[in-house]
């Protein structure tokens, strides 16, 4: 388990044992709040690097029709297994956040890979940014539906003002924008921007996943109660869709390390930007129901066990 000899990750288990404790240790908010949004901004610029050099190849684009394949099919599974145990509204909300992507699983991961010295794509972080709206759009379509049918009370959501929402979210334009600049500027935007993209990336990430673990713990307790296949869901969930996605890599032959970000990316779950949204829009769904289940299980799964397994898998299915 050397993912445990990362810095950035026992920082993380640090949070979480503190939030455990109840330690009065936090994070102020603007700070988590600025780290969140350096590490999407450094993330594209790195992605947007590399495709300069790379190029639109073959795989860049199956890459990114996978990533979208993906965001439509898990959300859709997910609804249709916990429609069985659960209300529609809390069915879809949970559906949302787990057919959608965690930015931060991902710049672990991307980490993780380097740290290793496994190759991949920058065209990667253009995956994640695909890879958010379609599962909201989805749980607002389902919503309504379910609204519709029960027909007590209840408006329904207009799906174009939830479109504008969740594809103008300011940190996926950041991630999106600074891509471009990256893209634009090649190798000597590299060049001028190398401290703050790079090297500064690995000691801002170890201090976001600090917060992350406090956060992690806090979130933890408003599991209490809830249904052992609710609980269950949030671990065998993320392993099925890594599955799926392990598949598509396999099928359309992308490399390990495209396939195993690929894995990461459907095995992570939104807690930040779905859930604002979701709240919004599904307010008939249960916050602690989705939001306790991505952060407080789903988080912290994938940052200390999902990843080093995913990758692990993808180097070994798909050659490393």
């Amino acid at each position: 388990m050397d993912n445990f000899r990362d810095p950035a990750i026992l920082f993380f288990v640090f949070g979480l044992g503190a939030g455990l404790l109840r330690s009065n240790l936090e994070i102020p908010q603007p700070i988590a709040r600025f780290l969140s949004l350096y590490l999407l901004m450094a993330l594209g610029l790195k992605g947007g690097f590399a495709l300069a050099a790379s190029g639109l190849s073959r795989e860049v684009v199956t890459s990114l029709l996978c990533a979208l394949f993906l965001a439509a099919l898990v959300p859709a599974l997910g609804y249709l297994l916990l429609r069985r145990f659960l209300n529609g509204f809390d069915a879809a909300a949970i559906a949302a956040t787990y057919g959608s992507v965690s930015a931060v699983t991902f710049i672990t991961a991307v980490q993780y890979l380097d740290n290793h010295g496994i190759a991949f794509g920058g065209h990667m972080a253009a995956a994640m940014a695909l890879m958010e709206s379609p599962a909201i759009i989805m749980a607002v379509v389902l919503a309504n539906r379910v609204r519709q049918q029960a027909s007590a009370g209840g408006t329904s959501q207009p799906l174009g003002r939830i479109l504008h929402e969740s594809l103008t979210d300011g940190a996926q334009l950041l991630l999106l924008g600074a891509m471009l600049v990256g893209l634009f500027t090649g190798e000597s935007g590299q060049k001028a921007l190398q401290p703050f993209a790079v090297d500064l990336f690995k000691g801002m990430l170890a201090f976001f996943l600090l917060d992350m673990g406090l956060s992690a713990a806090r979130n933890m307790g408003s599991l209490r109660g809830k249904s052992v296949l609710v609980l269950l869901y949030a671990i065998a969930a993320p392993l099925v869709h890594a599955g799926m996605a392990l598949v598509l890599a396999l099928w359309f032959g992308l490399s390990a390390g495209d396939g195993g970000l690929l894995m990461v990316l459907a095995a992570s779950a939104s807690y930040i930007a779905v859930p604002a949204v979701v709240r919004h829009a599904i307010p008939e769904a249960n916050p602690s129901l989705f939001i306790g289940m991505s952060l407080g299980l789903t988080f912290p799964f994938n940052i200390l066990f999902g990843i080093p397994l995913y990758v692990g898998i993808a180097t070994s299915v798909l050659g490393g």
